[in-house]
């Protein structure tokens, strides 16, 4: 029968892998949060851009539906393209 020595050697040494283990799974579990929390900004930014596009589409499609009328459809676009920079001024202070 092994001593107690012995014995208490081998757990000593199971304790030390699996604290070297933990460690390890430690410092990739913060890696993965690192990434995580990019991909994050990532998707945010996307869905700002994806928004931001969506309303230029719109503000084109209402710009083109009144195309070509008169003086006072120019002056319609030109509130419309005032109100659009607006907007993006507006979209780049609040992502500042």
């Amino acid at each position: 029968m092994a001593s107690v020595a012995d014995q208490l050697d081998k757990v000593l040494q199971k304790t030390a892998q699996v604290l070297a283990l933990c460690n390890t799974l430690q410092e990739e579990n913060d890696l993965l949060k690192l990434e995580n929390q990019s991909l994050k900004v990532a998707l945010d930014t996307a869905k700002g851009k994806n928004v931001e596009l969506d309303e230029k589409l719109r503000v084109t499609k209402l710009a083109k539906s009144i195309e070509g009328a008169s003086e006072k459809s120019l002056d319609i676009k030109q509130k419309i393209n005032d109100f659009v920079r607006e907007i993006d001024k507006s979209i780049a202070l609040l992502k500042k």
